[in-house]
């Protein structure tokens, strides 16, 4: 029997490529914000009453970016709420998969390639980390929610004028130089591959409630750049604004490549060359003037 797969904020990044590439091998369901408000929790206790859903997977977020309209105040609240509505419905479907995040571990206490027993050493200073870390504390206890804990993730639909790899594509696009306010270390993971990824947490019974999804390799935005220049075959500028190395963002992905099998990642170049390319035949849906100004 074909699984029911519910997808949670549908039509964000996130959840509008799993919707894509998940639609072929199971039967979606992906409701928009007017078709299930997830902060009312009689209706998302309605709606998972009513489907039985096989997996639910809840990219859904209130992560109220420089970039969002999204009130900030009400980051740690909503957030929190959504999942507790989802999560407190848990013996009506099989499994919770949501996407945690690095910031779990606390933006001020980075250190690069971190494990998952590095959790709960700090606890997150702002709204967004506290949510997610809130978040995990909760799914320790339950025992069908699982969190794929994300690092730097990238590809098709992200806010192109704030994410730093779909940006820089966006500039090339329209010969513009790229801009990197302060060379950092990141984890970044195509979106193709976390669609892939999740696919093996719905088919199977993970070991164990926490995973680092990441590729457990680290470029340098300077370098990223100097990627996007390739695909696009441009010679422009690459303008830094503050010298020295920022914080790397990173993780340990040990426990995740001993349960999945050595899963290849599909290469940063190729990555990048395709999204690039994405970028240019959809030219006319950026405007250049939004591109101008970094925020």
């Amino acid at each position: 029997m074909t699984k029911r797969i519910l997808i949670t904020g549908s039509t964000g990044f996130i959840g509008r490529n799993l919707n894509e590439r998940l639609r072929d091998d199971y039967s979606i369901s992906a409701p928009t914000h007017d078709e299930l408000e997830l902060l009312d929790a009689l209706a998302v206790a309605g709606f998972l009453k009513r489907n039985k859903f096989t997996v639910v997977i809840h990219t859904a977020t209130w992560d109220a970016t420089r970039n969002s309209k999204k009130d900030i105040s009400k980051t740690l609240s909503n957030n929190l709420k959504m999942f507790s509505n989802l999560i407190q419905c848990n013996e009506h479907y099989g499994k919770l998969i949501y996407y945690g995040s690095g910031a779990e571990y606390g933006r001020e206490h980075w250190t690069p390639r971190m494990r998952e027993d590095y959790f709960n050493k700090y606890i997150p200073g702002d709204d967004y980390g506290l949510s997610k870390y809130t978040m995990s504390k909760y799914a320790e206890r339950i025992g069908n929610a699982y969190n794929m804990r994300l690092f730097g993730v990238f590809g098709k639909y992200e806010d192109w004028e704030i994410r730093f790899i779909s940006n820089a594509c966006c500039k090339a696009v329209w010969d513009l130089p790229i801009t990197v306010k302060q060379n950092v270390f990141f984890d970044y993971l195509y979106v193709n591959d976390l669609a892939e990824i999740t696919k093996w947490f719905i088919e199977n019974d993970p070991k164990n409630k926490f995973y680092n999804v990441c590729t457990g390799k680290v470029f340098d935005l300077v370098t990223l750049a100097k990627k996007v220049l390739a695909a696009s075959g441009k010679n422009l500028k690459i303008l830094i604004g503050q010298q020295g190395l920022g914080k790397e963002y990173s993780g340990d992905n040990t426990r995740l490549i001993s349960e999945i099998g050595n899963y290849k990642f599909q290469d940063i170049d190729a990555s990048i060359k395709e999204l690039y390319n994405w970028y240019l035949a959809n030219k006319r849906s950026i405007p250049i003037d939004r591109l101008k100004t970094d925020k």
